[in-house]
C-alpha cells in the first residue's frame, strides 16, 4: 500500500510536469516495457525480502547484482569477459557459496537461500541487473522516459501485490494531513532519486553504478544490529566481504 500511494503521487506530479510530451507514449519501443517490468519486480521483491528476511543477508544477496550484470553485459551488450571479469565472477560466486552454506548442517546441505524472503532478494538483484543493462543499452531513450517506466512498473507491481493481501488496504481518507505530507515528501524524493539514478546509469558502466549503492550495506549493518538485534555468523561475514569486494573490483577496474 505504501508503494502504491507513493508511486501514484509520483506519477501524478511527473505527469503534470511532463503533460506536453504525452504523444510520445505511443512511440515508445518494447524495451520500455521490459524496463517497466524488471524495475517493478526489483522494488516489490526487495521490499518483501527486507520485511520478512534478515536485513544483511537480504542485502548481500541483492548485491550479487554486479555478477548478473557482467553476465548479461557479455551476452546483451557484447562486452568481452576478460580475466578481470572472471575474477569478479569468482569472488561473487565464492562469497555467495560461503554465505549461503549452512555450517550447522541442520537445513539443506546445498548453498541456497533459506526462505522465500531470500529468494525474493536474489531475484530482486537479478532484475536490478537486467534493468541496469536495459537502461545502459537504451541510450536512444530520454531519462524522462526511462524514469516513467520505472515509476509505472513499481505502481503496477504494487497493485498486483495488493490483490493477494488479505488485510484491508487503507483508503485515501484514512490518512491525515501529516501522512499526506510525508507521502508527498517521499514522492519528491523518489522522483529525484530515480532521475539521478537513470542519469548515472546512462552515463557510466552498469557495474560501476552498482557500487554506489554499497553504502546501504553500512547503514543496514548498523541499523539491523541496533534496531532488529540481528547478528551475522562468521560465514556470512566472510561471504559478504567477498561479495562487496567483487562489487568494488567491478566498479574500479572497468575500462570506459
Amino acid at each position: 500500500a505504501a508503494s502504491f500511494y507513493s508511486y501514484s503521487t509520483v506519477l501524478v506530479l511527473a505527469g503534470i510536469v511532463s503533460f506536453k510530451h504525452w504523444r510520445g507514449i505511443f512511440n515508445l519501443p518494447l524495451s520500455i516495457f521490459w524496463l517497466c517490468l524488471t524495475a517493478g519486480w526489483t522494488n516489490l521483491a526487495y521490499v518483501l525480502a527486507v520485511i520478512d528476511g534478515e536485513v544483511m543477508r537480504v542485502m548481500l544477496l541483492f548485491y550479487l547484482s554486479p555478477l548478473w550484470t557482467l553476465i548479461l553485459a557479455h551476452f546483451w551488450l557484447k562486452e568481452h569477459i576478460d580475466k578481470r571479469r572472471l575474477i569478479i565472477m569468482a569472488l561473487s560466486l565464492t562469497g555467495a557459496f560461503i554465505m549461503l552454506s549452512d555450517l550447522t548442517g541442520k537445513t539443506s546441505p546445498w548453498p541456497l537461500p533459506r526462505n522465500t524472503a531470500e529468494w525474493f532478494a536474489l531475484s530482486s538483484g537479478i532484475t536490478f541487473a537486467i534493468s541496469n543493462v536495459i537502461t545502459r543499452k537504451s541510450t536512444h531513450l530520454s531519462i524522462r522516459s526511462k524514469s516513467f517506466a520505472v515509476w509505472v512498473g513499481v505502481l503496477l507491481m504494487a497493485i498486483l501485490a495488493m490483490l493477494f493481501v488479505k488485510e484491508t488496504i487503507p483508503t485515501p481518507s484514512f490518512f491525515s494531513l501529516n501522512d499526506g505530507l510525508v507521502i508527498l515528501a517521499i514522492a519528491l524524493s523518489l522522483i529525484a532519486a530515480t532521475l539521478l539514478t537513470q542519469y548515472g546509469i546512462t552515463q557510466m558502466p552498469a557495474t560501476r553504478a552498482s557500487v554506489l549503492f554499497l553504502f546501504e550495506l553500512v547503514v543496514a549493518a548498523i541499523s539491523s544490529y541496533f534496531l532488529a538485534h540481528e547478528t551475522m555468523e562468521i560465514n556470512e561475514w566472510i561471504g559478504g566481504s567477498l561479495i562487496v569486494a567483487a562489487s568494488i573490483f567491478a566498479a574500479f577496474n572497468h575500462h570506459d
